[in-house]
């Protein structure tokens, strides 16, 4: 009868792991669920930088690639099956040197200018200002442009958005010259991006002034109503927040925050597939960290405005990794593993908590750049694992969120930037669940565990569920990735690992998973 735990006691006297599966516990507070998760939080991200406008999204209308009026076929029907709620444009650094009349009117006519942001590369203005609201209208999203203010002048600002918005006056006028006869909807005006660096290295109390100017011109025409977002913090820059909430809150409708899960900001970021184990622990702890940052920024925010009135952006967030050795510097090329599949799934695990005050979220970027949806290589295009994610839990948009308490294996892990030297607690599982308005009940489930499975029992309370249904998306090694060359190595499938059981859901967890349900 003793024979197991000697057994046991000899592995680990030997320092050998011993495999047990794990346990964790769910209660959902049902009461509690009255807030809507904003499609918004799915939002997505495209500059000007690298290949993911050109050769990413656009090719153009006489390109080999089969395109649609330009947009290749195969991205757009990507995009569509993610059911993309928002797109932000044109940037990113690269927004506060874009000087939108470059790109509009014939394409042979339009000047060629240096991306001297990303890389020096040189373009040719053929994807402006039409081609990106009519992409939004292909995809059924809103757009959010971002406004030059760090080399641009209120003049071209005012007159950018009367170009778009506009039925009549000169710059519709001159709009239906280049062929757009109705105006677009544009709801979201980014003013300025990061003003605190690329957007023009300035103070807040600077910017803060300068935010209310530009966005007096910013009009609202023909019931567009604009959502003005001025540029907020980077990380934990708690003062530009403050200043910015305290000096212009009431002259803006959102505040943007970005958030990058990164090694440091100079030298190596890290391989994007070469990385040991302490290494993913690592990130899943940076990762969620952000959860911190929101908090304090929250904060502030609720002292200034207690009515929740001004929401909170998080219109960057991501991995940052090194660029693939090989590809062009500046153009931020970067694999797609699953370790960036649990990055993205915590991270929108973490969103969901704070959607009284989070409005939206926008991962950087959507193809070819940082953590993308897509990578293309000429007329070929493969899905990443954070794809996979986003397609898992586009469920969950605009279905109401369902707060829980979960007790797991807790790790600890080592920060190693930031706060410096910092312990941070790491919990092994994380769980998000909502409600959808027919009343199904959605729960997404990850195991960052890269060894040991999990068994996860949910409490349904009053729940009176009759079926479960699910898909899983897991590896053989963290480091798993999809390839030109080998497409399909990580994708979704489906998942027969859930059972309802006496009022409750009975989840068996791999290792290194992530899982959506549905119950019925």
């Amino acid at each position: 009868m003793r024979t197991k735990p000697l057994l046991v006691a000899l592995a680990l006297s030997l320092g050998m792991s011993v495999s047990a599966q794990k346990e964790t516990q769910v209660k959902l507070n049902l009461e509690q669920a009255k807030q809507i998760i904003p499609k918004e939080i799915y939002g997505q991200f495209a500059e000007h930088l690298g290949t993911c406008i050109y050769g990413g999204l656009w090719v153009g209308e006489n390109s080999s690639i089969p395109n649609t009026s330009g947009y290749r076929n195969d991205v757009l029907q990507a995009l569509k099956e993610l059911k993309i709620p928002v797109l932000r444009w044109p940037g990113g650094c690269f927004a506060d040197e874009y000087h939108w009349m470059d790109g509009i009117g014939p394409k042979e006519n339009r000047p060629r200018m240096v991306n001297n942001n990303w890389g020096g590369t040189v373009e040719d203005n053929s994807f402006g200002t039409h081609e990106f609201l009519n992409l939004c209208e292909l995809l059924e999203c809103e757009p959010y442009v971002s406004m030059n203010v760090g080399s641009g002048t209120v003049q071209e600002t005012a007159q950018w958005v009367e170009y778009m918005t506009a039925a009549d006056g000169p710059m519709a006028k001159l709009r239906k010259q280049n062929g757009r006869e109705n105006p677009w909807r544009v709801k979201y005006i980014g003013v300025g991006n990061e003003s605190w660096g690329c957007g023009g290295n300035m103070r807040p109390e600077y910017y803060a002034d300068l935010y209310r100017r530009y966005q007096t011109y910013c009009r609202s025409y023909n019931g567009n109503r604009l959502f003005k977002i001025a540029s907020g913090s980077g990380e934990y820059d708690l003062h530009w927040t403050e200043t910015m909430m305290k000096q212009a809150g009431n002259h803006m409708n959102g505040l943007s925050l970005h958030y990058y899960t990164v090694a440091g900001w100079s030298g190596s970021k890290g391989s994007a597939t070469k990385f040991s184990d302490e290494d993913y622990y690592w990130t899943m702890g940076k990762c969620l960290d952000i959860e911190n940052c929101l908090k304090e920024h929250i904060k502030i925010m609720d002292k200034y405005d207690p009515r929740k009135r001004v929401a909170l952006m998080v219109d960057e967030w991501g991995t940052w990794w090194d660029e693939e050795p090989g590809t062009i510097r500046g153009h931020l090329y970067q694999q797609n593993t699953m370790r960036d599949a649990f990055v993205a799934a915590l991270s929108l695990n973490v969103f969901h908590k704070y959607t009284d005050r989070i409005k939206m979220a926008n991962i950087a970027q959507i193809a070819n750049v940082l953590q993308s949806m897509i990578l293309t290589k000429e007329d070929k295009m493969v899905l990443t694992p954070t794809y996979y994610v986003f397609k898992m839990y586009n469920v969950h948009q605009n279905a109401t969120y369902v707060p829980l308490d979960i007790t797991c294996e807790q790790r600890q892990v080592r920060a190693r930037m930031g706060r410096d030297g910092e312990q941070r607690t790491l919990p092994i599982v994380s769980v998000t669940a909502s409600k959808a308005k027919d009343g199904t009940l959605y729960v997404s489930l990850s195991n960052v565990d890269l060894k040991e499975k999990n068994e996860v029992t949910i409490d349904l309370g009053n729940i009176q569920a009759k079926s479960v249904s699910g898909e899983i998306l897991t590896c053989k090694n963290i480091a798993d990735m999809n390839t030109f060359e080998q497409p399909d190595v990580v994708k979704t499938e489906t998942f027969k690992g859930a059972k309802l059981s006496k009022g409750k859901l009975v989840v068996k967890l791999p290792a290194m998973s992530i899982v959506t349900l549905a119950v019925k």
